[in-house]
């Protein structure tokens, strides 16, 4: 299960993420923007290819992805990352190895007391991502930037020889706008040089999903 996910989305040049972008896909946009999306949230009740891990079943993460469309059926929303962090060493070995994801192991927070959420990371908690959550939750209208950011049912990472694909299970999220947030994140230091510009960007909007049940298949090469 996914739970109480915070996402940041920031409008950027293609240019910045094209590096990014797995083999046999192509960069996704929405309303003529390219998104990069800083996401928090709490795994709970977790199953590694159906088996629980003993002390590794809650758990946060937060990752920083972008959107992609496969090259042959652009029709489907994907997401794919440039960096995943978790605070527990068992998930980077399975996911690196099995997904060829980009994982990493740091100590992490978080909270969540029905109005405010906040997740943070790195030594002393030195990075933050908190929200008050004002609104009503409701599912997000068709076409519309909260739509595109939580519904991508694929994922595609770059192997040492080929594209892996995955697929995501999960009902549409209930979610809502936030206006009261605090991001105080180095990503330079985090995700890398070139995306230090975002220390310094407010983000196109940010969003709140209350999540749900979630199932990713295991991986095939494209």
């Amino acid at each position: 299960m996914w739970k109480n996910l915070l996402l940041a989305n920031y409008s950027v040049d293609r240019g910045v993420l094209q590096d990014f972008v797995p083999a046999k896909t192509s960069i996704d946009s929405f309303d003529g923007h390219v998104f990069v999306s800083l996401v928090a949230f709490l795994f709970d009740k977790t199953r590694v290819l159906g088996i629980p891990v003993p002390f590794h079943r809650t758990f946060e993460e937060v990752n920083l992805r972008f959107y992609v469309v496969p090259d042959k059926d652009p029709s489907l929303r994907a997401v794919t990352f440039i960096k995943e962090i978790v605070p527990n060493p068992v998930i980077p070995w399975i996911a690196n190895t099995l997904f060829h994801e980009n994982y990493v192991t740091l100590p992490m927070d978080h909270g969540y007391n029905g109005q405010t959420c906040w997740y943070s990371w790195g030594e002393s908690g030195s990075n933050r991502f908190s929200a008050t959550i004002e609104s009503n939750l409701c599912y997000p209208a068709q076409g519309s930037i909260g739509e595109f950011i939580t519904e991508h049912y694929w994922g595609y990472a770059q192997g040492p020889n080929s594209t892996l694909e995955y697929r995501v299970t999960h009902p549409q999220w209930k979610c809502c706008e936030i206006e009261d947030f605090e991001i105080s994140v180095d990503f330079a230091e985090t995700y890398g040089e070139q995306f230090g510009f975002l220390n310094s960007q407010q983000p196109y909007n940010v969003q709140y999903a209350e999540g749900s049940a979630v199932t990713v298949s295991f991986p095939r090469r494209l």
